[in-house]
């Protein structure tokens, strides 16, 4: 079987070194943050090229966080996009302030930048762009957009550790950067944890004290705040982590070349990288219009795939009370039929991605074949 995604590859790999880095801090019995945290805040931050790091329990506190630290709340509109995780659309729904969607570009699979200025309001507050899939939605135009009409912008970062957009990190354009560390993520916790990453350090302590029941110092609450601190270990297996990333999103790159040589040449629709992009294949998808019977035929021959994201959030039915109907966004509903995510991870094998090439390449074959006539 081809896993789509193997985890337990990728720990073994490096199997001393997070053992190692767990055990010096269940010894350091300093299990919540610590110097641990401290440390990867510091580390990761200076890999996005931003000033400060702030950790916290995931990447949805991440965001929840980033947006009340940027004063959004009740009354107000954050503009994004429907085809994403939930996790975008609920932190903007947990401050109180209203979700606004805007279609995506149907090639890059990110906010649609042409439609973001008829989308604002007096009530408008901030934008959310999402770097989707690992490639970065296009931020010149967001950026101008929002120094226009005085906005806040924070990236959504989630599934970009170490993209590029012109040379310049995820995270690093915006007033806020929010990723997540969710163990599949191109840089994975053993568990759950995510980080926001800002040049103000207003934000900065705004967000640490939040993250920390609003505590500036230990029982002096200045804020309502959250319990949402990252843990020493994630912090510590992260720090290791992130030592191999670059590395990491070589070897994702190398991959997706191999796949779009492979696949193009079938005439498979493949990822799109951007001119002014470094994309870092967090996810690799394809379009295909007949996904379940090609997802059922994978399936069938040991190569397992995933659907990222079979739903547009604008029609799930726990966010109807928005009152967005089907056809509003066409380019996003579209792509909700068609993405097929094929295996992707550091420590596929190229001879494992050409067995999956071959088995789409069988299905391209099959499907254009001419139809039996009936006897």
């Amino acid at each position: 079987m081809i896993a789509f995604v193997d985890l337990k590859a990728q720990y073994t790999s490096i199997r001393s070194e997070v053992d190692a880095a767990i055990q010096a801090v269940l010894a350091s019995c300093q299990f919540t943050l610590g110097s641990e945290v401290a440390a990867f805040e510091q580390e990761f931050a200076a890999y996005c090229d931003s000033t400060h790091g702030v950790g916290v329990n995931t990447g949805t506190s991440a965001l929840h966080l980033a947006l009340l630290a940027a004063g959004i709340g009740p009354g107000d509109e954050v503009i994004t996009v429907p085809f994403t995780f939930v996790a975008t659309v609920s932190a903007i729904d947990y401050t109180g302030a209203r979700p606004v969607f805007v279609d995506i570009d149907p090639i890059s699979y990110t906010m649609d930048v042409h439609a973001v200025e008829a989308a604002i309001t007096p009530h408008t507050r901030a934008i959310v762009p999402v770097h989707l899939y690992g490639q970065v939605a296009d931020m010149d135009p967001i950026l101008a957009i929002a120094r226009r009409h005085g906005l806040i912008v924070i990236e959504d970062a989630c599934q970009a550790h170490g993209a590029h957009y012109k040379g310049r990190r995820a995270g690093s354009m915006g007033d806020l950067g929010c990723f997540s560390f969710y163990p599949g993520k191109n840089l994975g916790a053993c568990g759950e944890a995510g980080m926001v990453v800002t040049d103000r350090p207003d934000y900065a302590r705004t967000l640490r004290m939040l993250r920390d029941w609003g505590a500036e110092t230990k029982y002096h609450h200045v804020l309502r705040g959250y319990n949402f601190r990252m843990e020493a270990i994630q912090g510590a297996v992260l720090r290791v982590k992130l030592r191999r990333l670059e590395a990491w999103t070589e070897a994702r790159r190398a991959l997706a070349a191999r796949y779009d040589d492979g696949l193009r040449a079938c005439g498979v629709a493949t990822p799109r990288v951007m001119a002014y992009a470094r994309h870092v294949f967090h996810i690799y998808a394809i379009r295909c219009a007949e996904r379940q019977q090609w997802q059922d035929a994978l399936s069938a021959r040991g190569i397992q795939t995933g659907i990222h994201y079979p739903t547009p959030v604008h029609l799930l039915p726990a966010f109807a009370d928005l009152g967005y109907q089907v056809g509003q966004f066409p380019h996003a509903e579209q792509a909700a039929r068609e993405v097929l995510s094929l295996p992707m991870y550091a420590e596929l094998s190229p001879s494992q991605c050409d067995e999956v090439i071959d088995a789409v390449a069988a299905l391209v074959l099959q499907d254009s074949r001419p139809a039996r006539l009936a006897a």
